[in-house]
Protein backbone atom coordinates (compact mmCIF):
# COMPACT_ATOMS: atom_id res chain seq x y z
CA UNK A 1 0.00 0.00 0.00
CA UNK A 2 1.24 3.48 -0.95
CA UNK A 3 1.40 5.96 1.71
CA UNK A 4 2.78 9.65 1.73
CA UNK A 5 3.76 11.64 4.53
CA UNK A 6 3.51 15.24 4.37
CA UNK A 7 4.68 18.15 6.43
CA UNK A 8 3.85 18.70 9.82
CA UNK A 9 1.13 21.22 9.81
CA UNK A 10 1.48 24.01 13.06
CA UNK A 11 -1.18 22.14 15.32
CA UNK A 12 1.73 19.11 14.67
CA UNK A 13 -0.57 16.98 12.36
CA UNK A 14 0.48 14.38 9.60
CA UNK A 15 -1.32 14.59 6.48
CA UNK A 16 -1.53 10.67 5.06
CA UNK A 17 -2.58 9.64 1.63
CA UNK A 18 -3.82 6.17 1.82
CA UNK A 19 -4.65 4.31 -1.36
CA UNK A 20 -8.01 2.60 -0.69
CA UNK A 21 -6.97 0.27 -4.09
CA UNK A 22 -3.40 -0.12 -2.62
CA UNK A 23 -1.68 0.33 -6.32
CA UNK A 24 1.87 -0.31 -7.22
CA UNK A 25 4.43 1.77 -6.21
CA UNK A 26 4.85 4.71 -8.49
CA UNK A 27 0.84 4.72 -9.58
CA UNK A 28 -0.47 7.74 -10.15
CA UNK A 29 -2.42 9.46 -7.46
CA UNK A 30 -5.66 10.76 -7.93
CA UNK A 31 -5.54 15.39 -8.07
CA UNK A 32 -8.86 15.58 -5.60
CA UNK A 33 -7.71 16.69 -2.16
CA UNK A 34 -11.78 17.64 -0.93
CA UNK A 35 -12.84 14.22 -0.07
CA UNK A 36 -10.32 12.88 2.46
CA UNK A 37 -13.06 10.25 3.33
CA UNK A 38 -12.32 8.58 -0.37
CA UNK A 39 -8.57 9.51 -0.27
CA UNK A 40 -7.67 8.50 2.74
CA UNK A 41 -7.29 11.83 4.40
CA UNK A 42 -7.90 11.36 7.89
CA UNK A 43 -10.33 13.90 9.15
CA UNK A 44 -9.17 12.88 12.83
CA UNK A 45 -6.06 14.90 12.07
CA UNK A 46 -6.49 18.60 12.93
CA UNK A 47 -5.14 19.02 16.61
CA UNK A 48 -3.97 15.37 17.10
CA UNK A 49 -1.15 13.30 15.93
CA UNK A 50 -2.61 10.89 13.13
CA UNK A 51 -2.10 7.30 13.92
CA UNK A 52 -0.40 4.64 11.59
CA UNK A 53 -3.40 2.38 11.35
CA UNK A 54 -5.73 -0.39 12.43
CA UNK A 55 -4.75 -3.72 12.35
CA UNK A 56 -6.28 -6.94 10.77
CA UNK A 57 -7.53 -7.77 14.12
CA UNK A 58 -9.22 -4.52 14.69
CA UNK A 59 -10.65 -3.96 11.43
CA UNK A 60 -12.72 -7.43 11.85
CA UNK A 61 -14.05 -6.08 15.20
CA UNK A 62 -15.46 -2.83 13.48
CA UNK A 63 -16.63 -5.02 10.16
CA UNK A 64 -18.45 -7.33 12.58
CA UNK A 65 -20.03 -4.17 14.35
CA UNK A 66 -20.73 -2.61 11.32
CA UNK A 67 -23.16 -5.02 10.94
CA UNK A 68 -24.86 -6.19 13.80
CA UNK A 69 -26.90 -4.16 14.86
CA UNK A 70 -30.86 -3.81 15.34
CA UNK A 71 -31.71 -5.33 12.19
CA UNK A 72 -30.86 -9.44 13.44
CA UNK A 73 -33.71 -9.02 15.81
CA UNK A 74 -36.06 -8.76 12.84
CA UNK A 75 -34.40 -11.73 10.68
CA UNK A 76 -36.73 -14.29 12.02
CA UNK A 77 -39.58 -12.63 10.94
CA UNK A 78 -38.05 -12.34 8.09
CA UNK A 79 -37.87 -15.76 7.59
CA UNK A 80 -41.69 -16.37 8.24
CA UNK A 81 -42.02 -13.49 5.22
CA UNK A 82 -39.62 -15.74 3.19
CA UNK A 83 -40.22 -19.57 4.10
CA UNK A 84 -38.42 -22.14 6.40
CA UNK A 85 -36.56 -23.21 3.33
CA UNK A 86 -36.54 -20.02 0.69
CA UNK A 87 -35.48 -17.58 3.77
CA UNK A 88 -32.17 -19.55 4.59
CA UNK A 89 -31.40 -20.14 0.93
CA UNK A 90 -32.24 -16.54 0.14
CA UNK A 91 -30.34 -14.73 2.99
CA UNK A 92 -27.42 -17.05 2.10
CA UNK A 93 -27.70 -15.93 -1.15
CA UNK A 94 -28.33 -12.15 0.46
CA UNK A 95 -24.98 -12.42 1.90
CA UNK A 96 -22.96 -13.40 -0.94
CA UNK A 97 -24.01 -11.01 -3.31
CA UNK A 98 -23.78 -7.91 -0.63
CA UNK A 99 -20.03 -9.18 0.08
CA UNK A 100 -19.36 -9.38 -3.88
CA UNK A 101 -20.62 -5.86 -4.08
CA UNK A 102 -17.91 -4.79 -1.53
CA UNK A 103 -15.63 -5.68 -3.09
CA UNK A 104 -16.69 -4.27 -6.28
CA UNK A 105 -17.04 -0.98 -4.42
CA UNK A 106 -13.63 -0.99 -2.71
CA UNK A 107 -11.80 -1.55 -6.54
CA UNK A 108 -13.81 1.06 -8.32
CA UNK A 109 -14.49 3.98 -5.37
CA UNK A 110 -11.31 5.84 -6.24
CA UNK A 111 -12.42 6.43 -9.76
CA UNK A 112 -13.15 10.60 -9.53
CA UNK A 113 -16.26 10.28 -11.34
CA UNK A 114 -17.91 8.08 -9.18
CA UNK A 115 -17.04 9.98 -5.72
CA UNK A 116 -19.87 11.89 -5.33
CA UNK A 117 -22.40 9.34 -5.72
CA UNK A 118 -20.94 7.30 -3.57
CA UNK A 119 -20.56 9.55 -1.13
CA UNK A 120 -24.05 11.26 -1.21
CA UNK A 121 -25.76 7.71 -0.80
CA UNK A 122 -22.81 6.80 2.01
CA UNK A 123 -24.19 9.68 4.31
CA UNK A 124 -27.88 9.41 3.62
CA UNK A 125 -27.89 5.54 4.73
CA UNK A 126 -25.30 6.00 7.95
CA UNK A 127 -27.75 9.41 9.06
CA UNK A 128 -30.37 6.62 8.80
CA UNK A 129 -28.59 4.54 10.51
CA UNK A 130 -27.95 6.92 13.45
CA UNK A 131 -31.59 7.65 13.79
CA UNK A 132 -33.11 4.57 13.98
CA UNK A 133 -30.39 3.72 16.83
CA UNK A 134 -31.53 6.85 18.55
CA UNK A 135 -35.13 5.72 18.11
CA UNK A 136 -33.96 1.49 19.41
CA UNK A 137 -32.16 3.28 22.37
CA UNK A 138 -34.96 5.60 23.28
CA UNK A 139 -37.94 3.05 23.00
CA UNK A 140 -36.30 -0.31 24.72
CA UNK A 141 -34.88 1.83 27.74
CA UNK A 142 -38.49 3.84 28.31
CA UNK A 143 -40.13 -0.09 28.45
CA UNK A 144 -37.46 -0.97 30.64
CA UNK A 145 -37.92 1.60 33.10
CA UNK A 146 -41.70 1.36 32.68
CA UNK A 147 -42.00 -2.38 32.88
CA UNK A 148 -39.98 -2.67 35.89
CA UNK A 149 -42.14 -2.73 38.60
CA UNK A 150 -43.58 -6.05 36.76
CA UNK A 151 -40.29 -7.50 36.58
CA UNK A 152 -39.75 -11.13 37.73
CA UNK A 153 -36.97 -13.57 38.55
CA UNK A 154 -39.20 -16.07 37.73
CA UNK A 155 -38.00 -17.09 33.79
CA UNK A 156 -41.26 -19.65 33.49
CA UNK A 157 -43.86 -16.98 34.75
CA UNK A 158 -45.86 -15.26 32.19
CA UNK A 159 -48.41 -13.19 33.34
CA UNK A 160 -50.04 -9.89 31.80
CA UNK A 161 -47.20 -6.96 32.14
CA UNK A 162 -48.62 -3.29 33.40
CA UNK A 163 -46.52 -0.79 32.20
CA UNK A 164 -45.61 2.33 34.95
CA UNK A 165 -46.14 5.48 32.41
CA UNK A 166 -42.50 7.60 32.88
CA UNK A 167 -41.89 10.19 30.71
CA UNK A 168 -42.31 10.44 26.52
CA UNK A 169 -39.66 8.34 24.41
CA UNK A 170 -38.65 11.82 22.94
CA UNK A 171 -37.49 12.98 26.20
CA UNK A 172 -35.51 9.72 26.54
CA UNK A 173 -34.25 10.79 23.44
CA UNK A 174 -32.84 14.21 24.12
CA UNK A 175 -31.39 12.12 27.83
CA UNK A 176 -29.04 10.26 25.07
CA UNK A 177 -28.01 13.32 23.41
CA UNK A 178 -24.88 14.22 25.56
CA UNK A 179 -24.00 10.97 25.78
CA UNK A 180 -23.71 10.70 21.98
CA UNK A 181 -22.01 13.88 21.37
CA UNK A 182 -19.12 12.74 23.69
CA UNK A 183 -19.11 9.58 21.70
CA UNK A 184 -18.85 11.52 18.11
CA UNK A 185 -16.22 13.81 19.68
CA UNK A 186 -13.91 10.53 19.35
CA UNK A 187 -12.44 10.79 15.83
CA UNK A 188 -9.84 8.20 15.69
CA UNK A 189 -10.67 5.22 14.23
CA UNK A 190 -8.04 3.18 16.45
CA UNK A 191 -9.43 4.19 19.82
CA UNK A 192 -13.52 3.44 18.46
CA UNK A 193 -11.92 0.11 18.08
CA UNK A 194 -12.78 -0.18 22.15
CA UNK A 195 -16.36 0.75 21.45
CA UNK A 196 -16.72 -1.68 18.72
CA UNK A 197 -15.30 -4.29 20.70
CA UNK A 198 -17.63 -3.23 23.75
CA UNK A 199 -20.70 -3.44 21.59
CA UNK A 200 -19.77 -6.77 20.14
CA UNK A 201 -19.30 -8.20 23.26
CA UNK A 202 -22.59 -7.06 24.99
CA UNK A 203 -24.73 -8.10 21.70
CA UNK A 204 -22.69 -11.36 21.64
CA UNK A 205 -24.28 -11.85 24.89
CA UNK A 206 -27.71 -11.07 23.95
CA UNK A 207 -27.65 -13.32 20.92
CA UNK A 208 -26.62 -16.54 22.67
CA UNK A 209 -29.12 -15.55 25.74
CA UNK A 210 -31.83 -15.32 23.01
CA UNK A 211 -30.78 -18.86 21.07
CA UNK A 212 -30.51 -20.50 24.67
CA UNK A 213 -34.32 -19.69 25.29
CA UNK A 214 -34.94 -20.37 21.53
CA UNK A 215 -33.08 -24.17 21.43
CA UNK A 216 -34.84 -25.07 24.92
CA UNK A 217 -38.16 -26.24 22.70
CA UNK A 218 -38.75 -26.21 19.06
CA UNK A 219 -41.77 -27.63 17.78
CA UNK A 220 -42.26 -29.81 14.62
CA UNK A 221 -40.63 -27.78 11.80
CA UNK A 222 -43.16 -29.67 9.33
CA UNK A 223 -46.04 -27.24 9.97
CA UNK A 224 -43.90 -24.57 8.25
CA UNK A 225 -44.52 -23.66 5.11
CA UNK A 226 -40.94 -24.46 3.00
CA UNK A 227 -42.18 -21.15 0.66
CA UNK A 228 -43.83 -18.48 2.09
CA UNK A 229 -46.45 -16.42 -0.23
CA UNK A 230 -44.48 -13.99 -2.96
CA UNK A 231 -46.01 -11.10 -1.61
CA UNK A 232 -44.55 -11.26 1.67
CA UNK A 233 -41.42 -11.79 -0.02
CA UNK A 234 -40.63 -8.08 -0.20
CA UNK A 235 -40.74 -7.94 3.51
CA UNK A 236 -37.71 -10.55 3.82
CA UNK A 237 -35.84 -8.16 1.22
CA UNK A 238 -35.86 -5.18 2.81
CA UNK A 239 -34.86 -6.95 5.98
CA UNK A 240 -32.12 -8.48 4.68
CA UNK A 241 -30.48 -5.57 3.09
CA UNK A 242 -30.65 -3.28 6.30
CA UNK A 243 -29.13 -6.66 8.32
CA UNK A 244 -26.01 -6.50 6.45
CA UNK A 245 -25.61 -2.57 7.66
CA UNK A 246 -21.63 -2.19 6.88
CA UNK A 247 -21.54 -1.49 3.61
CA UNK A 248 -20.79 1.79 4.24
CA UNK A 249 -17.79 1.33 6.55
CA UNK A 250 -15.80 -0.78 4.16
CA UNK A 251 -14.51 2.40 2.73
CA UNK A 252 -13.24 3.48 5.66
CA UNK A 253 -11.75 0.49 6.88
CA UNK A 254 -9.76 -0.96 4.57
CA UNK A 255 -8.83 2.96 4.41
CA UNK A 256 -7.40 3.78 7.77
CA UNK A 257 -5.39 -0.13 7.64
CA UNK A 258 -2.05 -0.90 8.14
CA UNK A 259 -1.97 -3.52 5.25
CA UNK A 260 -4.75 -3.00 2.86
CA UNK A 261 -3.88 -5.26 0.62
CA UNK A 262 -4.96 -7.79 3.36
CA UNK A 263 -8.60 -6.28 3.49
CA UNK A 264 -10.19 -8.80 0.57
CA UNK A 265 -9.37 -11.39 3.15
CA UNK A 266 -10.71 -9.68 6.28
CA UNK A 267 -14.05 -8.82 4.52
CA UNK A 268 -14.52 -12.26 3.48
CA UNK A 269 -14.05 -13.42 6.69
CA UNK A 270 -15.94 -10.99 8.55
CA UNK A 271 -19.27 -11.19 6.37
CA UNK A 272 -18.93 -15.26 6.60
CA UNK A 273 -19.37 -14.58 10.48
CA UNK A 274 -22.16 -12.28 9.66
CA UNK A 275 -23.64 -14.49 7.47
CA UNK A 276 -24.04 -18.07 9.28
CA UNK A 277 -24.35 -15.79 12.60
CA UNK A 278 -28.29 -14.21 10.65
CA UNK A 279 -28.78 -17.41 8.94
CA UNK A 280 -28.55 -19.05 12.69
CA UNK A 281 -30.59 -16.56 14.46
CA UNK A 282 -33.63 -16.12 11.74
CA UNK A 283 -33.71 -19.75 11.04
CA UNK A 284 -33.75 -21.41 14.85
CA UNK A 285 -36.32 -17.68 15.77
CA UNK A 286 -38.56 -18.84 13.31
CA UNK A 287 -38.78 -22.46 13.89
CA UNK A 288 -39.24 -21.79 17.73
CA UNK A 289 -42.46 -19.36 17.10
CA UNK A 290 -43.47 -20.09 13.65
CA UNK A 291 -46.55 -17.65 12.91
CA UNK A 292 -46.47 -16.07 16.19
CA UNK A 293 -43.17 -14.91 15.61
CA UNK A 294 -42.97 -10.58 16.09
CA UNK A 295 -41.20 -7.84 14.36
CA UNK A 296 -38.17 -8.30 17.36
CA UNK A 297 -37.41 -11.91 18.49
CA UNK A 298 -37.34 -9.77 21.64
CA UNK A 299 -41.27 -9.42 21.68
CA UNK A 300 -41.40 -13.60 22.36
CA UNK A 301 -38.95 -13.24 25.38
CA UNK A 302 -40.44 -13.88 29.04
CA UNK A 303 -41.10 -10.70 31.09
CA UNK A 304 -38.14 -11.38 33.79
CA UNK A 305 -34.68 -10.28 34.63
CA UNK A 306 -33.01 -12.56 32.45
CA UNK A 307 -34.60 -11.01 29.15
CA UNK A 308 -34.83 -7.97 30.29
CA UNK A 309 -31.02 -7.74 30.06
CA UNK A 310 -31.14 -8.68 27.07
CA UNK A 311 -32.33 -5.40 25.90
CA UNK A 312 -30.36 -3.47 28.75
CA UNK A 313 -27.42 -4.95 26.82
CA UNK A 314 -28.54 -4.00 23.43
CA UNK A 315 -29.23 -0.38 24.25
CA UNK A 316 -25.72 -0.21 25.54
CA UNK A 317 -24.63 -2.22 22.02
CA UNK A 318 -26.35 0.49 20.02
CA UNK A 319 -25.23 3.03 21.90
CA UNK A 320 -21.60 2.11 21.10
CA UNK A 321 -22.42 1.62 17.72
CA UNK A 322 -23.30 4.88 16.88
CA UNK A 323 -20.21 6.20 17.21
CA UNK A 324 -19.01 3.46 14.31
CA UNK A 325 -21.63 4.56 11.77
CA UNK A 326 -21.45 8.01 12.21
CA UNK A 327 -17.77 8.02 11.41
CA UNK A 328 -18.57 7.70 7.84
CA UNK A 329 -20.36 10.36 7.44
CA UNK A 330 -18.34 12.73 9.13
CA UNK A 331 -15.59 10.92 6.91
CA UNK A 332 -16.84 12.75 3.65
CA UNK A 333 -18.41 15.75 5.52
CA UNK A 334 -15.15 17.17 7.35
CA UNK A 335 -12.56 16.67 5.41
CA UNK A 336 -14.69 18.77 2.52
CA UNK A 337 -15.54 21.58 5.14
CA UNK A 338 -12.09 22.02 6.95
CA UNK A 339 -10.19 21.92 3.73
CA UNK A 340 -12.02 25.43 2.60
CA UNK A 341 -10.83 27.08 6.40
CA UNK A 342 -7.59 28.24 7.79
CA UNK A 343 -5.70 25.85 10.03
CA UNK A 344 -6.63 27.94 13.05
CA UNK A 345 -10.36 27.50 12.44
CA UNK A 346 -9.94 23.63 10.98
CA UNK A 347 -10.33 22.27 14.53
CA UNK A 348 -13.94 24.41 15.69
CA UNK A 349 -15.05 23.87 12.53
CA UNK A 350 -14.38 19.96 13.12
CA UNK A 351 -16.22 20.06 16.47
CA UNK A 352 -19.41 22.73 15.39
CA UNK A 353 -20.01 19.71 12.48
CA UNK A 354 -19.97 16.88 14.72
CA UNK A 355 -22.20 18.30 17.44
CA UNK A 356 -24.84 19.75 14.41
CA UNK A 357 -24.82 16.26 12.78
CA UNK A 358 -25.89 14.63 15.95
CA UNK A 359 -28.20 17.06 16.86
CA UNK A 360 -29.64 16.56 13.31
CA UNK A 361 -29.88 12.98 14.13
CA UNK A 362 -31.84 13.37 17.19
CA UNK A 363 -34.13 16.25 15.80
CA UNK A 364 -35.17 13.66 13.35
CA UNK A 365 -36.13 11.16 15.57
CA UNK A 366 -37.79 13.51 17.52
CA UNK A 367 -40.17 14.90 15.28
CA UNK A 368 -40.69 12.16 12.41
CA UNK A 369 -43.65 10.83 13.31
CA UNK A 370 -43.46 6.39 12.29
CA UNK A 371 -39.62 7.29 12.29
CA UNK A 372 -39.67 2.70 11.90
CA UNK A 373 -41.52 3.71 7.84
CA UNK A 374 -39.86 6.68 7.15
CA UNK A 375 -36.06 4.93 8.12
CA UNK A 376 -37.09 1.70 5.62
CA UNK A 377 -38.05 4.52 3.46
CA UNK A 378 -34.83 5.51 3.71
CA UNK A 379 -33.30 1.82 4.11
CA UNK A 380 -35.02 1.18 0.43
CA UNK A 381 -33.78 4.08 -1.16
CA UNK A 382 -29.78 4.50 -0.49
CA UNK A 383 -29.52 0.82 0.98
CA UNK A 384 -30.39 -0.69 -1.99
CA UNK A 385 -28.71 1.26 -4.28
CA UNK A 386 -25.71 1.27 -2.29
CA UNK A 387 -25.26 -2.19 -1.78
CA UNK A 388 -26.98 -3.80 -4.71
CA UNK A 389 -27.41 -1.43 -7.75
CA UNK A 390 -24.14 1.15 -7.52
CA UNK A 391 -21.49 -1.27 -7.25
CA UNK A 392 -22.18 -3.51 -10.50
CA UNK A 393 -22.64 -0.76 -12.25
CA UNK A 394 -19.56 1.32 -11.44
CA UNK A 395 -17.88 -1.93 -12.34
CA UNK A 396 -19.14 -2.27 -15.84
CA UNK A 397 -18.56 1.42 -16.15
CA UNK A 398 -14.91 1.58 -14.81
CA UNK A 399 -13.33 -1.42 -16.28
CA UNK A 400 -15.57 -1.82 -19.89
CA UNK A 401 -13.00 -0.18 -21.63
CA UNK A 402 -10.28 -2.58 -20.28
CA UNK A 403 -11.66 -5.43 -21.88
CA UNK A 404 -14.53 -6.47 -19.06
CA UNK A 405 -15.60 -10.05 -19.83
CA UNK A 406 -19.53 -11.16 -21.06
CA UNK A 407 -19.90 -13.07 -17.88
CA UNK A 408 -19.00 -10.13 -15.69
CA UNK A 409 -20.99 -8.01 -17.51
CA UNK A 410 -24.35 -10.13 -17.41
CA UNK A 411 -23.20 -11.23 -13.49
CA UNK A 412 -23.16 -7.17 -12.89
CA UNK A 413 -26.50 -6.71 -14.60
CA UNK A 414 -28.32 -9.49 -12.93
CA UNK A 415 -27.17 -7.91 -9.65
CA UNK A 416 -28.40 -4.70 -10.60
CA UNK A 417 -31.68 -5.98 -11.63
CA UNK A 418 -32.33 -7.55 -8.09
CA UNK A 419 -31.36 -4.82 -6.41
CA UNK A 420 -33.62 -2.44 -8.51
CA UNK A 421 -36.44 -4.61 -8.42
CA UNK A 422 -36.34 -4.56 -4.31
CA UNK A 423 -35.77 -0.91 -4.41
CA UNK A 424 -39.04 -0.53 -6.33
CA UNK A 425 -40.73 -3.40 -4.24
CA UNK A 426 -39.08 -1.85 -0.53
CA UNK A 427 -40.02 1.89 -1.49
CA UNK A 428 -43.67 1.16 -2.56
CA UNK A 429 -44.11 -0.78 0.41
CA UNK A 430 -42.85 1.92 2.53
CA UNK A 431 -44.90 4.81 1.16
CA UNK A 432 -48.15 2.60 1.01
CA UNK A 433 -47.43 2.02 4.91
CA UNK A 434 -46.97 5.80 5.41
CA UNK A 435 -50.09 6.94 3.49
CA UNK A 436 -52.27 4.11 4.84
CA UNK A 437 -51.14 4.28 8.05
CA UNK A 438 -53.56 6.35 10.94
CA UNK A 439 -51.96 4.74 14.27
CA UNK A 440 -50.50 6.14 16.80
CA UNK A 441 -46.90 6.76 16.69
CA UNK A 442 -45.53 3.11 17.39
CA UNK A 443 -41.66 1.77 16.89
CA UNK A 444 -40.93 -1.14 15.04
CA UNK A 445 -37.66 -1.68 16.83
CA UNK A 446 -38.93 -2.07 20.28
CA UNK A 447 -40.24 -4.50 22.59
CA UNK A 448 -43.71 -4.36 24.35
CA UNK A 449 -43.78 -6.59 27.06
CA UNK A 450 -47.08 -8.09 26.91
CA UNK A 451 -46.88 -12.21 28.11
Amino acid sequence: MSMAKGARSPQGAVDLNLDLRSPPEGAKELPNKDSGFLDGSPSESPGLETTKGITAFQTLVHLVKGNIGTGVLGLPLAMKNAGILMGPLSLLAMGLISCHCMHILIRCARRFCHRCIVSFFLIVTQMGFCCVYIVFLADNLKQVVEAINSTTNNCHYNETVILTHTMDSRLYMLTFLPFLVLIVLIRNLRVLTIFSLLANITMLISLIIIVQYIVQEIPDPRQLPLVANWKTYSLFFGTAIFSFESIGVVLPLENKMKDARRFPVILSLGMSIITALYISVGTLGYLRFGDDVKASITLNLPNCWLYQSVKILYVIGILCTYALQFYVPAEIIIPFATSHMSKRWALPLDLFIRLAMVSLTCVLAILIPRLDLVLSLVGSLSGSALALIIPPLLEITTYYSEGLSPVTIVKDTLISILGFVGFVMGTYQALDELIQSGSPLTFSNSTVFIQ
